[in-house]
């Protein structure tokens, strides 16, 4: 039988993100959702300007125990549920209550970065969180908007494409991984259309294309268009902007092909 959990006194605790101290755009910063140390080539960074937000110099104050994790963080980063609560472990005593344990790692996660429904179902389950227990902290944190697997798939596309440039089926493959559902996805990638990202392809192509300078013509179409093809931008884009890139420095493309 399923015990019912007295949500009162938490209710009051609960609040929105934007709530927190991270409103508006800071909540989406690329520093604090995009990847690092991935897909990073000479002379490719971030689109359409540069990244706000940094990483931090510190481990000072309280939150310095732990290094707080952003999209894209490796499964096993130092973020599955924070530091032991003081009132129990801290003295030593065993967990209590499992909803109870439940929410606070919930919350501790949640104040690092936004988290869909799967991840934190993954992180109870890691915890040993019994099932029935985490489907009513979860389903209650929906309810009172600290977890929207919409919000999320809206803030990582807004981030991830101006950010690292991804095209739609890369930040499709993406929240796929979250565990979004495909209609929420299809919803959020849906704010770019083919115009916007073929804009954001070129931009890419001309970043990168300075550092190529001096190979020959084959070596520069294979960097350039295998650039594109690992953000997620289809052969025959990637291709067509190259040459056009490349025919603006005066190379000749009529034969060139797309292949390694």
């Amino acid at each position: 039988m399923t015990r019912r959990t007295d949500w009162a006194e938490y209710d009051a605790g609960l609040a929105a993100p934007d709530d927190r101290g991270r409103g508006g755009d800071e909540a989406y910063d690329d520093a604090a959702y995009g990847e690092t140390g991935r897909d990073v080539e000479a002379g490719d960074g971030a689109v359409g300007g540069p990244r706000r937000g940094g990483r931090s110099r510190g481990g000072a104050g309280q939150r310095g125990r732990r290094r707080r994790g952003g999209f894209g963080d490796p499964p096993g980063a130092a973020q599955d549920d924070g530091p032991p609560d003081p009132s129990r472990a801290g003295r030593g005593e065993p967990s209590g209550d499992p909803a109870e344990r439940a929410r606070n790692i919930c919350l501790r996660l949640l104040t690092g970065t936004p988290r869909t429904r799967k991840q934190l179902a993954d992180a109870l389950r890691k915890r040993e969180i019994p099932d029935e227990v985490a489907e009513e902290v979860l389903s209650r944190f929906e309810e009172v908007g600290l977890i929207n697997d919409s919000a999320f798939a809206d803030a990582w596309v807004e981030s991830r494409h101006h950010g690292r440039g991804l095209a739609r089926r890369a930040l499709a493959r993406e929240l796929r991984t979250k565990g979004v559902d495909s209609t929420v996805i299809d919803e959020a990638v849906g704010q770019l259309d083919a115009d916007q990202e073929e804009e954001t392809a070129r931009e890419l192509v001309a970043r990168k294309l300075r550092s190529t300078r001096g190979l020959d013509r084959d070596k520069r179409l294979r960097r350039l268009a295998g650039m594109l093809a690992r953000k997620g931008y289809s052969e025959g884009l990637a291709l067509r902007l190259v040459r056009q890139a490349l025919e603006e420095e005066g190379e000749e493309t009529e034969d060139l092909e797309f292949g390694e």
